[in-house]
């Protein structure tokens, strides 16, 4: 069996010299280099020393090519401690060297917390998995000849990515060979460094601290995308609004569900904007049980809230927008409020409409800004996706796993279009879905504050519930690339 290098994150001896000993007890590897940008950095237990800028460059990736000795690569994508499984690196070797089109290899694995083990799944590759943080574990084996193929196209063509290299590798070398595989059995245990939430981490991609990250990432999925001729040809449309056939100019729609304590502030933002138009609010309430339809209830003597409580018992959040967009009373522009959130002052619906006008778009998205439940900002604080260009922005969203907020829609289209009848990714859907054909307006200053707080839906996600919204975004991208000619 053939052997392999193995490159590691290095940070100190402590801290890589179990798992130095772990690889070495294999009989698999043949030599084992420490990665870091610590230009002090001595020598650990006869491994050697590689300096590197950062994990993921593309001057990285050539570096480790050059002292792959011919090998296959094991990567280790993050510090931490490993733990291999019985065999488990032979199985990982083995899948890489029985076909020669197979280029990437991971494996789900054991998450380890003092001391017990916790099963950590991870999802099978998507034609639509291009977001740049997808998960493959903290372990990559890479075929060592698509690796040499990828880094003598790039010293040709003198392309460099800081931080965008194994993200452009994987796109551009691995996934159009159909050679990603997922080997879905628990191969080894990782102790997490990064322990937060997954309401925590999933807002790491728009911190804008890493908005270098962000606009190169951008440029390499850009690079890859590879579609028909056709779809080439087509430009973003303008919208011609209609003049006439609705009595509000935008409604506000909220779909609630047992949100007693935060839907008050929640309609009062509603109703404290000041606009040159007529407004009204369509709140969809999903048979609440904790008195939430009480508090809703209060102001119906308000004749611009039309409160639903709808018949049917199997509809999604996407069903509840479908149903007020529907409605008879539904204005010319839909405008999104999550029942936990507010607006962040009394003239967000007048430059939501106002953006609809000078950009003649068939959907607007805002600027938003991370807060507690008392409106104090926390990290990663203002998300206002900057990197989104007119010219790109719909290819920019593929890429991403959120479009921003609040969101608007131009009701006629939103009322062909429709949402998926789903709870999560119901709004990333539309978006993908307008974006391919009509102009998306951008607002880049806060116009809305999203609220976290203990009882919001995605605030402390198990692994596998995370999979499956992970797993069905990719899913959509997967239909909308293959729906905008994306050649395979």
């Amino acid at each position: 069996m053939n052997t392999v290098n193995c490159f590691l994150p290095y940070i100190s001896p402590e801290q890589v010299k179990p798992t130095v000993d772990e690889l070495r007890s294999t009989g698999l590897v043949d030599k084992i280099y420490l990665m870091t940008s610590n230009p002090d950095a001595a020598p650990c237990d006869g491994c050697e020393i590689l300096a590197v800028d950062t994990l993921t460059g593309t001057q990285t990736l050539q570096v480790i090519y050059k002292h792959s000795d011919g090998k296959n690569i094991l990567l280790f994508l993050r510090p931490g401690l490993i733990r291999l499984g019985q065999y488990a690196l032979e199985r990982m070797v083995t899948a890489l060297d029985e076909c020669q089109y197979n280029r990437l290899v991971y494996a789900d694995y054991y998450e380890l917390s003092n001391g017990n083990h916790q099963q950590h799944p991870l999802n099978d590759y998507q034609v639509g998995s291009v977001r740049d943080d997808f998960d493959f574990g903290p372990v990559l084996l890479i075929s060592n000849a698509i690796l040499a193929a990828y880094t003598r196209n790039m010293s040709r063509e003198n392309i460099v990515y800081k931080y965008a290299g194994l993200y452009h590798f994987r796109l551009d070398y691995a996934f159009n060979l159909h050679g990603i595989i997922h080997i879905r059995e628990y191969l080894y245990s990782f102790a997490e460094d990064n322990t937060r939430k997954s309401g925590e981490k999933q807002f790491d991609y728009v911190d804008p601290k890493n908005r270098e990250v962000q606009l190169e990432m951008e440029k390499a999925f850009t690079s890859t995308l590879k579609y028909s001729k056709e779809y080439k040809k087509k430009k973003p449309q303008a919208v011609k609004f209609k003049s006439r056939g609705f009595k509000y100019e935008a409604t506000v729609i909220i779909p609630v569900r047992n949100r007693v304590r935060t839907i008050e502030d929640a309609i009062r933002s509603v109703f404290m904007q000041e606009a040159s138009f007529k407004f009204n609010l369509i709140i969809v309430d999903n048979h609440s049980t904790d008195g939430t339809t009480d508090v809703i209830r209060r102001y119906a003597s308000d004749d611009r809230l039309v409160h639903i409580i709808p018949e049917r018992d199997d509809l999604g959040i996407g069903g509840y927008w479908n149903l007020a967009a529907a409605h008879p009373l539904c204005g010319k522009f839909s405008v999104q409020l999550d029942s936990d959130d507010v607006y962040s002052g009394p003239d967000t619906l007048q430059k939501i409409v106002d953006t609809f006008y000078a950009e003649k778009c068939a959907m607007v998205i805002g600027t938003y800004k991370m807060t507690d439940f008392d409106l104090n900002e926390i990290p990663p604080g203002i998300i206002d996706h900057r990197e989104w260009t007119p010219e790109n922005g719909r290819n920019n969203a593929l890429r991403i796993n959120g479009l921003g907020a609040p969101r608007a829609f131009y009701t006629p289209i939103l009322r062909e279009i429709k949402m998926p009848n789903v709870s999560y990714g119901e709004d990333y859907a539309i978006g993908l879905a307008i974006s391919r054909t009509y102009r998306i307006g951008r607002i880049y200053e806060v116009v809305y504050l999203c609220r976290r707080w203990e009882d919001n839906t995605d605030a402390a996600l198990d692994i596998r519930k995370m999979n499956e919204y992970n797993a069905y975004k990719d899913s959509l991208r997967t239909i909308e690339m293959r729906v905008r000619g994306h050649l395979l």
